[in-house]
């Protein structure tokens, strides 16, 4: 049966603007920053939130924050996502609403991710339902990973100040790991749900292979649980992990590996994940 999938809008917007700068020196001149906008967003008319975003694919941004708070079970639930930039503003209009959505939106926690800053409901509900596939990766593989991120254009080498991150699938080879997708937003959050609704928008069987994702965010409870809702069981980060982050980890079975730079790296849960080759990290 064909997945009945959302209409969405081709909104678009520069990803950075040029300011003037003084240096040390003293001398002047033209430097690119990143383009922060406010996207708020509005579910069958009525107002849920508002984002701060770079913009730059805001369509996947709105549907994967929906799949992401749990609001709506899958992609097949949303009718159309329209985003206008002239108002600032993302319409999102469902098939048969979002049940009790006042009473689930009310209670909001204030999060230490940038760029979003508060979710709905409990962070930890659920949790123990999530079922993780049996996903290994080797450590050549988190290397190839590693270096094709490096190699990666960004805008974060052009202007800085974002966070990026990247949805890999694992090859059967010995190096093989394969960018999908890679997105870059003024914060980790907007990032990883622009993440999860491009991946709810792929065909059936699209995304064959285990499933890693990338950040170069630190790992907070939120970014785990994320992670975990969206079928992935293995998560790097350039940067290390929070204790709930850990606890979580741990708790739902997630290889959560940090500090992942050039050869350095270090597992911090669920290492049974991870097919260890240190001679590869000799000089």
């Amino acid at each position: 049966m064909t997945r009945r999938l959302p209409r969405l809008s081709s909104a678009r917007a520069p990803l950075t603007r040029q300011v003037e700068i003084v240096d040390e020196h003293g001398q002047r001149g033209l430097v690119s920053i990143p383009a922060e906008r406010d996207l708020t967003v509005y579910v069958d008319r009525r107002e849920l939130v508002t984002l701060m975003t770079l913009g730059a694919q805001p369509e996947l941004l709105v549907l994967g924050y929906l799949l992401n708070q749990r609001l709506i079970e899958s992609a097949a639930d949303v009718e159309s996502v329209t985003v206008d930039w002239e108002v600032n503003a993302a319409a999102v209009k469902t098939h048969a609403g979002i049940d009790r959505i006042e009473e689930r939106t009310a209670k909001k926690v204030v999060t230490t991710g940038c760029g979003q800053g508060s979710v709905f409901g409990e962070l930890m509900a659920g949790i123990e339902r999530l079922a993780l596939p049996a996903t290994r990766m080797r450590q050549s593989q988190l290397y190839a990973l590693v270096n094709a991120i490096r190699l990666q254009e960004s805008t974060y080498k052009s202007a800085g100040s974002v966070h990026g991150c990247a949805l890999f699938t694992l090859g059967p080879g010995e190096d093989e790991a394969h960018m999908q997708c890679f997105v870059e937003d003024v914060g980790r959050h907007n990032a990883i749900d622009t993440i999860a609704g491009w991946i709810a928008m792929q065909p059936v069987g699209r995304l064959e292979g285990g499933r890693v994702f990338y950040t170069t965010g630190r790992l907070t409870s939120e970014m785990v649980i994320k992670s975990a809702q969206m079928g992935v069981a293995i998560v790097v980060s350039r940067s290390g992990i929070t204790q709930m982050g850990h606890e979580v980890a741990a708790k739902v079975g997630l290889c959560a590996i940090g500090r992942a730079t050039h050869k350095r790296f270090v597992c911090y849960a669920g290492v049974e994940r991870l097919a260890l080759q240190p001679e590869l990290a000799l000089p």
